[in-house]
């Protein structure tokens, strides 16, 4: 039962309960603790003792507690933190206590509440006033203070500058740490923070670094003034190469004159090089070729090694484009991406034997190019499906985890970081196994992203085989019949929506994109209009069968604007603009060759990521698969691929 004191602040009496509820603007469907916890938010009266048993209870404090954080007494916060340690409600509560008493400037009591495990620099630089404030700064202190103050090369929250000014005050803060702070400030592109660094230097190395901030600002000449040191060198390097990022040509021609008057070495010339030939091949400029071939060796990383094979392919030189990929490192090179255009490009310049080894390489992927691959060669695609041999027995216990039914139950009223937290509580404690079962938990409760954000495919590459959890199935009946009215294979109506919210029906981006297929509100007006779907504004995206019917609409409206489907995918994700752009510069080009050079990152990988989860979702419908390279031209006709597993064994649950 609640204890008296929170009582006042959650009680007054239960009828007003009903009116909270009735007022309540939450996104997700309404329950009864949800109604609570928005009505506490509020500050409207809630009938407390109604929910003392419900797993969200200590939430439901949580939101009183907080609406009320800058008056609320310390023994009611250390009562809270007390009576849910352990749990995931108390470190979030922790925090904002904090925060709270970081602004009162109770330092006793921030004391007692703090946790070392808390990493939010603002907290952290609070902390240190606290130690300071109640005759703590001693050595550690002033180490801690200095580990901060180097920590970054970006701009730190305005918190910590009492006790950077403390610890300047102490001498913790000497002109060679100062100007550590400097240069990472210069290679994060920051000239206000070196000027911040730069207070309480001698003034004329004040004035020097200043001057060095000034050329961020505007590339000025007073830089080849400068002395021949490291430290110029290496500012008029940064300075020049965030020059490049949004002008490359004034770069380039600005780069002799400094690399002349300050004595850049090959490593100073090659942080500006690189920027000018980035953003130019990024944008596919004349000067590509030249500008790539312009940067050293030494300063080539996996991006822009990358930008020299998609340039290459763009012009069509299948073999710079090849060199390109050739020079690669090996586990790039390695990746099913590379080794399949490597492959493409091989076959291109006469080497069909080559070509074939590393088709066979590619094929062993059950990703877009790896499915390209097996096309190739006629090959079955590649896919091991790994069962786990866990039954209901095995789950029950996990599934009956407090911190797990408490995430569960907030996802289900759309507390989504309230979730997190309680699954990242829950996980922590799990072992591999349990992980996965929990992972099955949450899907059968409808939380899908789990099997997304919860499985770790980095670690274990195997659990990528979790076909079924990575990529769950629901709304089935309502794909199929949009499928069937707009003549689209049901598949792709999975797979985007499987990479447009993992099918979660209540997503929201931050363009205001909504729903399963997140559609925004304007487009689905329009189409709903043009379609005679009923829509009542809005919110009518979070209804699932509504807004499969208008993305599903949308995509065939896509579809016959493009003629090609990979075109479709494409203006899904980034729009009709840019892809009439992509489409007047490389107007013949092969699909695979043009998907890869789409100039936005987001949108090439996304394109990849729908053919090939339609793919797998045409195998989860139907066991069999229509061709990629048919699928990606919008082509329905000719014979279907079956799926064989290369792997001589799957690992056992």
């Amino acid at each position: 039962m609640p204890n008296s004191s929170l009582r006042t602040l959650l009680c007054a009496f239960s009828c007003l309960l009903a009116i909270g509820a009735a007022q309540a603007q939450s996104s997700s469907a309404t329950s009864p603790i949800a109604d609570a916890i928005s009505a506490a938010e509020r500050g409207q009266p809630v009938d407390a003792a109604r929910f003392a048993n419900d797993p969200l209870y200590g939430w439901l404090e949580y939101a009183a507690l907080r609406r009320d954080i800058d008056t609320l007494p310390s023994d009611q916060a250390q009562s809270f933190l007390s009576r849910y340690k352990g749990q995931a409600v108390a470190e979030a509560f922790r925090s904002i206590w904090l925060a709270a008493l970081a602004r009162r400037k109770d330092w006793p009591a921030f004391r007692t509440a703090w946790s070392p495990a808390i990493k939010d620099t603002a907290l952290r630089c609070a902390e240190l006033d606290a130690r300071q404030a109640t005759g703590g700064a001693d050595a550690q202190w002033t180490k801690d203070a200095q580990d901060l103050w180097r920590s970054s090369g970006k701009s730190l929250p305005d918190g910590c500058d009492a006790p950077f000014a403390v610890l300047a005050g102490k001498g913790g803060l000497p002109p060679e740490l100062r100007w550590e702070r400097i240069e990472k400030a210069a290679a994060e592109w920051q000239p206000a923070v070196m000027r911040a660094a730069a207070r309480g230097l001698p003034a004329d190395q004040f004035a020097q670094a200043n001057d060095y901030a000034s050329f961020f600002d505007a590339v000025n000449d007073r830089a080849l003034s400068w002395p021949k040191t490291p430290r110029s060198r290496l500012v008029a390097s940064h300075g020049l190469a965030k020059l490049a990022k949004s002008t490359p040509v004034a770069a380039e021609n600005a780069l002799p004159r400094f690399a002349s008057a300050l004595g850049f070495t090959e490593e100073d010339r090659g942080r500006v090089l690189y920027q000018i030939a980035l953003w130019t091949a990024a944008s596919y400029e004349p000067e590509s070729a030249r500008r790539l071939a312009a940067v050293p060796a030494s300063a080539y990383d996996e991006r822009l090694r990358e930008w020299q094979a998609r340039e290459a392919l763009s012009r069509s030189d299948w073999r710079a484009a090849l060199a390109a990929i050739k020079a690669m490192g090996e586990t790039q090179r390695g990746e099913s991406r590379w080794t399949y255009f490597a492959a493409r490009l091989s076959e291109l310049t006469g080497d069909k034997a080559g070509a074939q080894a590393l088709y066979r390489a590619a094929a062993r992927e059950s990703d877009f190019h790896g499915f390209l691959a097996a096309d190739r060669l006629d090959e079955p695609y590649a896919l091991c499906p790994w069962i786990a041999n866990d039954d209901a027995a095995a789950k029950a216990p996990v599934a009956r985890d407090p911190a797990l039914v408490r995430a569960i139950a907030l996802q289900r009223i759309d507390r989504v970081g309230w979730a997190q937290r309680e699954w990242n509580d829950a996980v922590s404690r799990f072992d591999d196994r349990q992980r996965r079962l929990a992972i099955e938990v949450a899907q059968d409760n409808g939380w899908f992203d789990r099997g997304v954000f919860g499985l770790e495919t980095a670690k274990y590459p195997e659990e990528k085989r979790l076909y079924k959890l990575r990529f769950p199935l629901h709304h089935g009946d309502t794909i199929r019949r949009e499928a069937a009215k707009h003549r689209l294979d049901p598949a792709w109506i999975a797979a985007e929506i499987r990479a447009e919210s993992i099918f979660n029906p209540r997503a929201r981006s931050s363009a205001n994109a909504m729903g399963l297929m997140q559609v925004l509100p304007s487009t689905g007006a329009a189409v709903a209009r043009r379609n005679g779907i009923p829509y009542a504004g809005a919110a009518s995206l979070y209804d699932s069968d509504t807004n499969i019917a208008i993305g599903s609409a949308y995509l065939r409206q896509m579809e016959d604007k493009y003629g090609q489907t990979y075109y479709a995918i494409a203006a899904y994700n980034a729009g009709p603009t840019p892809v009439a752009r992509w489409q007047s510069q490389r107007p013949a080009m092969d699909p695979d060759f043009w998907i890869e050079t789409i100039s936005y990152k987001e949108t090439r990988d996304y394109v990849a990521r729908v053919l090939a989860f339609s793919v797998i979702y045409d195998w989860r419908l139907n066991g069999d698969a229509l061709p990629v390279s048919q699928r990606l031209r919008g082509q329905s006709g000719g014979a279907r691929k079956k799926f064989a597993c290369p792997l001589a064994a799957a690992p056992k649950g």
